[in-house]
């Protein structure tokens, strides 16, 4: 089959072809059931499994958002209150390398222990906190050893 001959059935596609039987009487039956369904289930009641189901979707929406604003309650009152007055003093230890080339590096490192030291004031509990700050101090340390080489 070439395309001329494809070409061809697609233009007998178009004309307009007449049903094998009479479509409207299925369609009028099929909204007249529609119909009488619909109006059936207004006055109906409600299934109870679905009632059952309602019920307890609203009582479990309930309780989650009860329950979220008890935890957010709970953790605004457990939270800590910064003293305005008290200010963290500013690093004493800051070192600046005398190799331009390391002064970037232990800028940042200098801020990071800062920024480190603010959050651990605020959980001092905090292993992953303490983890970060020790890990800081080496890499301060191993900049330090670098200055040293270099100058």
């Amino acid at each position: 089959m070439n395309e001329f001959e494809w070409r061809r059935q697609l233009r007998e596609l178009r004309q307009p072809q007449m049903p094998q039987r009479d479509l409207w009487p299925s369609i009028d039956a099929a909204l007249t059931g529609a119909e009488h369904v619909h109006e059936s289930s207004k006055d109906a009641p409600a299934h109870p499994r679905r009632r059952r189901r309602a019920r307890w979707l609203i009582g479990t929406a309930i309780a989650a958002s009860l329950l979220l604003a008890g935890n957010s309650t709970w953790r605004v009152i457990r939270a800590p209150i910064a003293d305005p007055t008290t200010t963290v003093a500013p690093a004493t230890t800051s070192w600046k390398p005398s190799d331009p080339r390391l002064v970037g590096a232990a800028i940042e490192l200098n801020a990071a222990q800062m920024e480190l030291k603010l959050a651990m004031e605020q959980a001092p509990d905090s292993p992953a906190l303490q983890r970060l700050l020790d890990r800081t101090e080496t890499q301060q340390t191993h900049l330090r050893q670098l200055a040293n080489q270099a100058g």
